[in-house]
């Protein structure tokens, strides 16, 4: 085998989980190809947050296989962790392997095709914990930094412990040993992932450190929180984001789910509609120019016409730039999957599809708000003639490519005109 494809869905602790296997295979003597092309070795690294992403996984190992027949098909991830059955049903994959052990997939690659499925799901070690990850020469984009893993808090609607198991946390200096790496490789933002980032505990140290730490690496520019629960923002964080001097930059992406009480209470989860509302207050106030993100679910069992309506108000009337949204979705043997008050599915389209626009028309508002003014920009890889890249507070920017090289570079842009979901600029 000397060809390997990976694919990563879902969320960017899966991406940056991803990046680790991509880079064993490289040391390995892997050449990596694009997903899709003809391979010897697919990864696909898999989500369960929703049946949309379970239905979304099962395709991609379908088409993958049909493709490329011959090839060693290995599945990990949320989805092989909970529904390896499923998995083991579909003609041609050699292995299934869930969190615990999935970094450790080059392993039983070298053992060649199976029969049947092979199923790893050990059970989840629940003690601090290390990741050994190989050295990467260069780097061209921001990079995921994973610090923690699992989540305690057991909201009624997820999955997540299931998958992923209870929040445990990373150990201090291998962050920054990994850290170190990827700025000196090229890196200059970034963005710390886990599933719930804020529980960060290690030896009496919190998220606060580990941001701390970081920002004394020389050569690092950016520190980006990927996403945090509302309960777990100490409010240091805003004096860095304010300082210029400061790596962290002014965005926070805080979950909200719902902004009613009722649904927030069966929900399971630990704040009130006021406390989240007085909280995004306190940090619009403080942090200048915050770029304010959340997650709001649309159709939890037992959400009325009303229930909707405090969302929309909660959202519109505070200072998000945009939300995530996501549609409910029954996950086996979570409590509210028993819930007899299913709210009917084209109920929770129309929802959606509602909410969606209003978080379209949000976002641009917020870049709008922007036009005329100078930036700092930092740069991704060339595309159709334009360079994309994002300001601190995470506005999507494209440039006109030219003869300079603007790739994984920080320049000044002045943003001139909204176009879709970007900001036209050009350079200063």
């Amino acid at each position: 085998m000397k060809r390997a494809s990976l694919h990563t869905l879902g969320c960017r602790l899966n991406a940056s989980e991803t990046f680790v296997i991509q880079q064993k295979l490289i040391e390995a003597g892997f050449d990596i190809v694009p997903f899709g092309e003809p391979s010897d070795l697919a990864v696909i690294n898999t989500c369960t947050v929703t049946a949309h992403a379970d239905a979304k996984s099962r395709n991609m190992i379908r088409s993958y296989i049909k493709k490329n027949p011959q090839a060693f098909t290995a599945v990990v991830g949320c989805y092989s962790q909970v529904g390896y059955k499923a998995l083991a049903e579909i003609e041609g994959v050699d292995l299934i392997m869930g969190n615990q052990e999935k970094l450790n997939v080059l392993d039983y690659v070298k053992l060649g095709k199976n029969s049947e499925p092979l199923v790893i799901r050990d059970r989840f070690i629940r003690d601090d914990f290390t990741i050994q990850f190989p050295e990467e020469e260069s780097i061209e984009h921001r990079a995921n930094l994973k610090i923690q893993d699992g989540c305690s808090f057991v909201c009624s609607f997820c999955i997540i412990p299931r998958a992923r198991g209870m929040a445990r946390s990373r150990q201090m200096e291998n962050i920054l040993d990994e850290a170190r790496m990827l700025v000196d490789a090229g890196a200059k933002e970034l963005i710390l992932t886990g599933v719930n980032i804020g529980t960060y505990s290690y030896e009496g140290q919190s998220v606060l450190n580990v941001i701390e730490n970081l920002a004394a690496i020389s050569g690092l520019e950016r520190i980006r929180i990927s996403s945090i629960e509302p309960t777990t923002i100490p409010t240091e964080l805003f004096d860095w984001m304010n300082d210029k001097n400061h790596p962290l930059v002014p965005y926070l992406h805080i979950p909200l789910q719902s902004g009613s009480d009722k649904i927030l209470t069966a929900m399971k989860r630990r704040y009130t509609r006021q406390e989240f509302i007085d909280f995004i207050q306190l940090a619009s106030e403080s942090v200048k120019d915050l770029c304010l993100g959340t997650d709001i679910m649309v159709g939890f069992p037992g959400e009325e016409d009303q229930d909707f309506e405090d969302s929309k108000s909660l959202f519109l009337e505070n200072s998000f730039s945009y939300c995530h949204v996501f549609s409910y979705s029954k996950r086996d043997k979570t409590p509210a999957a028993k819930s007899n008050e299913q709210v009917h599915s084209q109920t929770i389209k129309d929802r959606s599809a509602e909410l969606r626009r209003l978080s379209d028309r949000s976002q641009k508002a917020f870049a709008a708000k922007h036009q005329g003014l100078t930036m700092p920009v930092l740069f991704e890889k060339e595309k159709d003639g334009f360079y994309p890249g994002y300001t601190e507070n995470y506005i999507r920017v494209m440039v006109p490519a030219g003869k300079k090289n603007l790739c994984n570079q920080v320049h000044d842009v002045r943003l001139i005109k909204p176009v879709a979901d970007f900001m036209m600029g050009e350079l200063v």
